[in-house]
């Protein structure tokens, strides 16, 4: 029971510096990014500092942790590589064997800076500390990256220019092309009268298909950020219903951290899955494509 205790008043201090200090944040979390300066004419936020900061703890962290890799691996090193043979493993059937390879960083490096700036949310220090404004309302320093949607857009737009360079590379506009409106009956095993009409019918798939994927930028943005922003809402109120008690909202922050990673891997699977659409085809159906 003392070992409880203490467990829990740890866990109360640590909760307790955003929500002793997120009174001022009662009536609800704001959807906007607060402007906290501008350089030459930029607006500076603050999902923009906590953008930077986060990157910066990234690239260091891996610059430390990741060395010239040893023919006997150490601990770590074999860690890292049974992580990363996992993750082909698991990318391989949808993006194709060949694909595994040249997408294998995208999706990784995605998954890595989505997660890390999705948990960010969850530090002491983001969403606490700020100054009031006039209004008396506290515009926070630190902010989750993801809560604003111009972050969340930048991503999605970022992965479909990627897709778009993976699929042109790897298939070829052919077959992006036969992909997106080409008939897919089988001509030897379909009359005449049935086979050509469909061109007219596939073609009009086609059509749509272009509009769902015009549409994907919009949807993997707002997914990331409309969870991402609705975890902050959640917590944020949770620590507002008993300011003296705040340990009430640390199993919201696990339900959080499980957030925040399953959005990060949705994000990434989406985008493998949007590439082995085109490019994860046998070579009996497509032929080969460079």
């Amino acid at each position: 029971m003392h070992i409880l205790t203490r467990i829990v008043t740890s866990l109360s201090a640590i909760i307790a510096v955003p929500a002793s200090l997120s009174a001022a944040g009662s009536e609800g979390v704001s959807p906007k990014a607060y402007e906290l300066t501008n350089l030459f004419g930029l607006p500076i936020t603050n999902a923009m500092v906590t953008t930077w900061v986060i990157s910066l703890l990234i690239i260091l962290v891996v610059k430390i942790l990741v060395r010239k890799p040893q023919l006997v691996p150490s601990r770590g090193q074999g860690v890292i590589e049974s992580v990363i043979s996992g993750t082909q493993s698991m990318m391989e059937p949808i993006v194709g064997k060949k694909m595994v390879g040249p997408v294998f960083p995208l999706i990784f490096c995605l998954f890595l800076y989505i997660l890390m700036h999705n948990w960010s949310g969850l530090l002491p220090t983001v969403g606490a500390f700020g100054l009031e404004d006039e209004e008396g309302h506290l515009k926070y320093w630190f902010r989750p990256a993801h809560s604003d949607l111009n972050s969340t857009a930048a991503l999605a737009l970022i992965a479909m220019v990627s897709w778009l360079f993976f699929i042109m590379k790897y298939a070829g506009p052919k077959v992006v092309f036969i992909d997106i409106f080409g008939n897919k009956a089988d001509k030897n095993s379909t009359p005449s009268a049935i086979y050509y009409p469909l061109f007219l019918l596939f073609a009009a798939v086609g059509v749509i298909e272009i509009v769902s994927i015009m549409i994907r930028p919009v949807s993997l943005s707002l997914r990331l950020f409309g969870n991402v922003y609705g975890g902050e809402s959640l917590l944020d109120k949770m620590l507002n219903i008993l300011p003296s008690f705040p340990v009430v909202a640390f199993p919201f922050y696990l339900f959080e951290t499980m957030v925040g990673f399953v959005q990060a891997l949705v994000f990434c699977l989406l985008v493998c899955v949007y590439i082995g659409l085109i490019c994860n085809h046998d070579d009996g159906e497509h032929g080969e494509h460079h």
